[in-house]
């Protein structure tokens, strides 16, 4: 039988063990955009659940499954995992199957357990707000400062981990959440911090010139002011002025990048009708390698007019999902995406007092809108979706707490 000393000393570990938890993951999601940190990543992600699984097999978890997105998710992993036995390449599903999605279910449901209070949440945003700041200020810095490009040079990051078509994934929702701090909080130092924020991000995305982001800007805009409609105008003006009044206007009026974006959903289109009910794979690679999709030859299949330049990945979330899992994964997929929006609107209405969920709904269409039109499934887009859907979560619960009361 254990000593009072030595049961005292157990629960310090397990109290240790969970406070340690929430601190690795906010480093995770905090050096998510930065590169040469993958080491330090894996190690932060795998220890916590490491630490998880300690706690739980001696029972001092509190720990829970419960959640919309939980039979949606079953689904969709079973859909997926049953997709493998019909793989083109076995190999490369197996390994997206494990890394993509199952990885970032457990992140899902560590952040709806460790992240549940009001506080920690606030803590959550910061961290992704501060982190898509310093990771604008530095790319800003190399890319004019260093690099010497003038600025109506289209930023370009150069980074093997994060393309410039997902800066916009990164900074929006660290933007979205930024202004509403400014608008709604009356606290001086999140104020100023927040203002930093805005700027660095908002600049990144005026700079990366990327259509997909500024589309995500205005809508996420229209989503956070919608009832302020004064403070909405402001907003959008801004945006329009920085469009029309740079290079970026010339992004909008340049039909080349629609051709070729056509010219891949087509051809993507045409390997969906050929397999329309498992898909290719799950394996990311599998669409592009050219080991097991001829896309050139596809690319003959289709009108051509609309032929084109060959992308090598869909350049879309749906045609991705629809491609790699077939028609009956992408229906999965949109019920994640439904109930994580029915959650939303649920939230928006229930919590008026402090409006989380118009910030988080705002957040996640700004993701949805650029995901629509760029490559979307790899570890840095991925970490940023998750945990927004981990915080809708947590805000839905704090209002079925409350309607349970």
């Amino acid at each position: 039988m254990p000593s009072l000393k030595e049961t005292i000393t157990g629960e310090k570990i397990f109290k240790g063990l969970n406070l340690c938890i929430p601190v690795l993951i906010g480093l995770f999601i905090f050096l998510n955009p930065f590169p040469f940190t993958t080491a330090v990543k894996e190690i932060c992600f795998y220890s916590s659940v490491v630490m998880v699984l300690i706690l739980a097999c001696f029972r001092k978890l509190d720990f829970s499954f419960r959640s919309p997105l939980t039979i949606p998710f079953l689904l969709f992993a079973l859909w997926a995992f049953i997709g493998l036995f019909f793989a083109l390449d076995r190999g490369n599903s197996i390994h997206d199957y494990q890394t993509h999605l199952l990885k970032y279910l457990a992140f899902y449901f560590i952040l709806i357990n460790y992240f549940r209070s009001r506080e920690r949440l606030f803590y959550l945003s910061g961290i992704i707000m501060v982190s898509a700041a310093l990771f604008s200020v530095g790319e800003i810095v190399y890319f004019y400062g260093i690099l010497g490009r003038t600025l109506s040079t289209k930023l370009v990051t150069g980074l093997p981990e994060v393309a410039v078509n997902w800066v916009g994934i990164i900074a929006v929702p660290a933007a979205v959440f930024s202004l509403h701090n400014i608008i709604a909080d009356n606290r001086r130092n999140v104020k100023a911090i927040s203002f930093v924020c805005l700027f660095s991000t908002f600049a990144v995305c005026i700079l990366t010139q990327a259509r997909s982001t500024v589309l995500a800007l205005f809508l996420s805009g229209i989503i956070l002011f919608f009832k302020n409609r004064k403070i909405m105008v402001a907003c959008l003006g801004i945006v329009l002025i920085f469009t029309l009044t740079t290079s970026i206007k010339d992004r909008f009026t340049d039909m080349e990048p629609v051709i070729a974006r056509l010219s891949t959903y087509c051809i993507t289109y045409e390997v969906i009708k050929d397999y329309p009910v498992m898909g290719i794979g799950f394996g990311m690679e599998t669409y592009g390698s050219g080991k097991h999709i001829d896309l050139e030859a596809y690319s003959k299949r289709i009108p051509e007019k609309h032929r084109g330049y060959i992308y090598t990945d869909p350049h879309s979330m749906p045609f991705s999902i629809a491609v790699r899992t077939g028609l009956i994964g992408l229906v999965l997929f949109f019920y994640i995406l439904f109930a994580s929006f029915k959650m939303g609107w649920i939230s928006i209405r229930q919590g008026k007092d402090d409006q989380w969920g118009v910030r988080l709904i705002s957040a996640f269409v700004a993701i949805l809108v650029i995901g629509l039109f760029e490559p979307f499934f790899s570890h840095v887009p991925e970490v940023v979706f998750f945990t927004i859907l981990a915080m809708i979560t947590i805000v839905w619960k704090w209002g079925d707490i409350r309607a349970a009361q």
